[in-house]
């Protein structure tokens, strides 16, 4: 394909989609017991959970470093790619963008289109689909990066947490609204709004807040075509009926992908959370969801 589609591994697509249109994915890096690793490939969702379940234990996370966007700039070249879409993680919770902006700057920015999606997991990840399904339909480089922009710009992000303290040590949301999730045993939906978490509503119990999880996607759905993902750390049973609900109630539901978050952004919603992401159904080859929806 003349355009090449890059994004970094918080994004959390499928890795069957990631192949098929050769999405090249740059790993962010995760510090846990001391030792940094590269999400995905040193350290995983478990290694994570299992860490903020141990008292005393931290997990920190850092962007990837320019030189490793240069390299994955380049090997997308050397494969024969004219140009690149860059798509990533909002600069609000992460410097990845900046780190990729740094990266085209070398390469040359005429060559590389750096997009910031201001979401998070596949928030990020569908429109990372879209400008990777776009460039397989061998559009140029500006629809691209529309394609990617304006899925990122329609895409709901919202989620419960069991604590919201792992956002609130990792500079993800402010002591005062991490205060919401202590008063009263209140537990509070979040969503990602304008590249920030930010408190949504407040309600009083888990069991709740995921049927307000559930009444919100609908919402957002808004009776359309769209596409789901459904996010979990160490709760797969709430992520599988969250889902199961979804389906029910969802009658433009395309494809929906139920996956456990990875180490990057594991470590900062912490075990127990529950994430919902509800994006406009895009245009696809039919190989890509044979059946209404894709389920992993």
């Amino acid at each position: 394909m003349p355009v090449a589609v890059v994004t970094d591994s918080s994004a959390y697509l499928p890795a069957r989609l990631l192949e098929q249109y050769a999405v090249e994915v740059v790993p962010l890096y995760v510090v846990l017991a001391g030792h940094s690793g590269r999400e995905g490939d040193d350290i995983g969702p478990a290694d994570v959970a299992r860490a903020l379940g141990t008292r005393g234990q931290r997990v920190s996370t850092s962007r990837p470093t320019p030189g490793d966007f240069v390299a994955a700039y380049r090997r997308r070249l050397d494969a024969g790619a004219d140009h690149i879409v860059s798509v990533h993680l909002s600069a609000e919770l992460s410097g990845t963008v900046d780190a990729a902006r740094l990266a085209a700057a070398q390469v040359g920015e005429h060559i590389v289109t750096v997009v910031d999606s201001r979401s998070a997991a596949m928030g990020n990840g569908f429109a990372v689909l879209a400008a990777a399904r776009a460039a397989a339909r061998g559009e140029d480089t500006a629809t691209v990066a529309a394609a990617a922009r304006d899925t990122a710009a329609a895409t709901r992000t919202l989620f419960v947490v069991d604590t919201l303290e792992h956002l609130r040590r990792g500079g993800r949301i402010g002591h005062a609204a991490s205060m919401i999730g202590t008063a009263l045993s209140v537990k509070p939906v979040l969503h990602v709004a304008d590249g920030r978490v930010v408190p949504l509503e407040k309600v009083r119990t888990t069991a709740r807040a995921l049927v307000r999880l559930v009444q919100r996607g609908v919402e957002a759905a808004a009776g359309r075509p769209v596409m789901v993902a459904v996010h979990h750390l160490a709760a797969p049973e709430r992520a599988e009926r969250l889902a199961a609900d979804l389906e029910e109630r969802l009658p433009g539901l395309r494809e929906l992908y139920v996956s456990e978050l990875g180490a990057a952004i594991g470590a900062h919603v912490g075990p127990g959370a529950v994430g919902l992401v509800v994006a406009p159904a895009a245009t696809a080859p039919a190989q890509d969801h044979p059946q209404q929806t894709a389920h992993r």
